[in-house]
């Protein structure tokens, strides 16, 4: 009989977000005349924009006759799409990428969680702590994060970031091969300057070391000087991947379309010593195990690019980080020690004393009938902190802000 792979076995409970949907679902079922406010799930609410509708009908128009209709895509995305990405996001920021080193995917979630196949499986793991669960379950399930104590994996490298360092991880304090970096910051909301990337690059190009670079958040960035991409960081291509997502940029979480750049400078060894491309061994990954993003999605992200486009979603960017504005004044108003929400749309805020996250998830659900997320499902450094996500209405962050006041403190 076959026999599992049983370090899914190790996994502790259900997903993070799975346990907090399982946790609303029964009290919207046990109080169906409560209406529940979501601030926890990082989904969007708004429409895509027009420039994009647009763009995905004039495709599917095209699927419909036998002149324009297309079949199997290029592997790696449409050239359209690949050259809009590279003027776009990284050109236009003095960033030169060679058109293979872009690779258009379906998600963010599944790059970052599909990567790690590409290391060997004795790789040592550094990531964040908190840290976006994907990077740490992906190599828990290929068993290099060990064995589940009951608040950290034994053969993880934690990087703690909390308010006394101002959620700035430190490099690692010894050997490993693969660092996991997220900015701005899911969850804490946080940012890092281009000097404090660079202690990272230089780490790892003087330790031979991996960055993961996960960007899905930069389009929120609005502080002058915070990097966009790991890539304005002198070194960074010899080090780093980054994986980009159009869904917080474009709101396409329903409509899924991703990349991700390896530079061709990015390597590894064989157990021979010898010398390998990671972007070569992607490539042969992606052309094995993935047919490519469907026609109309891309030429729907293609318009992100248009002038229309960047003018359409930077409106709806700020109208979300507008609400980030409400929720981070009102906690603050309320007493509230709050972090974030200034270049990401999270929230992060410490939970009054002697309440921990869940307990705290728990409570606000119940009182306010507002859910948000603990911050002890993004790790052992998440206790004591509490996740909000700026991604619903106005009207609805405004007033879920106010139901704060019902809650016994």
């Amino acid at each position: 009989m076959l026999r599992i792979n049983e370090h899914f076995q190790k996994l502790p409970g259900s997903y993070l977000f799975a346990e907090t949907a399982r946790r609303t679902k029964v009290y919207q079922q046990e109080h169906p005349e409560q209406e529940v406010i979501r601030l926890g799930i990082g989904d969007v609410t708004q429409p895509l924009v027009p420039a994009v509708i647009r763009a995905m009908h004039a495709a599917v128009d095209e699927m419909g006759q036998r002149e324009t209709f297309r079949g199997y895509g290029p592997d790696f995305g449409y050239d359209f799409l690949v050259n809009a990405i590279r003027q776009g996001d990284y050109a236009a920021r003095g960033i030169d990428l060679a058109f293979d080193e872009v690779f258009i995917s379906d998600g963010a979630k599944s790059d970052v969680g599909n990567i790690q196949e590409l290391f060997a499986p004795d790789a040592v793991i550094a990531v964040t702590d908190p840290v976006y669960p994907v990077y740490v379950d992906s190599n828990a399930m290929a068993g290099r994060a060990g064995d589940w104590t009951g608040e950290r994996w034994d053969c993880l490298v934690y990087l703690p970031c909390n308010e006394e360092n101002s959620f700035v991880p430190p490099v690692p304090d010894r050997p490993v091969d693969v660092i996991y970096l997220c900015y701005p910051n899911n969850p804490t909301g946080t940012v890092l300057t281009k000097d404090q990337l660079k202690v990272f690059v230089d780490w790892a190009r003087e330790n031979k070391a991996l960055i993961v670079y996960d960007a899905a958040y930069k389009a929120y960035i609005s502080t002058p000087g915070i990097p966009l991409s790991i890539y304005e960081v002198e070194g960074a291509r010899e080090v780093a991947i980054e994986c980009c997502s159009f869904s917080k940029t474009a709101g396409f979480t329903g409509t899924r379309c991703a990349y991700t750049v390896i530079p061709h400078e990015v390597k590894a060894l064989t157990s021979k010593g010898e010398t390998v491309e990671l972007n070569a061994m992607w490539k042969r990954r992606m052309a094995t195990k993935f047919n490519g993003v469907g026609y109309p999605v891309q030429r729907a992200a293609e318009a992100v690019y248009s002038a229309e486009g960047q003018a359409q979603i930077k409106a709806v960017i700020a109208g979300y980080m507008e609400n980030a504005r409400i929720i981070r004044e009102g906690l603050t108003a309320r007493g509230f020690r709050v972090f974030g929400g200034m270049d990401a749309p999270y929230i992060w805020l410490k939970t009054p004393v002697g309440i921990d996250s869940w307990t705290f998830f728990d409570k606000l659900l119940n009182e306010c009938q507002v859910v948000g997320t603990p911050g002890a499902g993004f790790g052992p450094s998440g206790e004591g902190y509490f996740r909000l996500t700026a991604f619903n209405s106005k009207a609805k962050t405004e007033e879920a802000i106010q139901r704060l006041d019902w809650m016994k403190m």
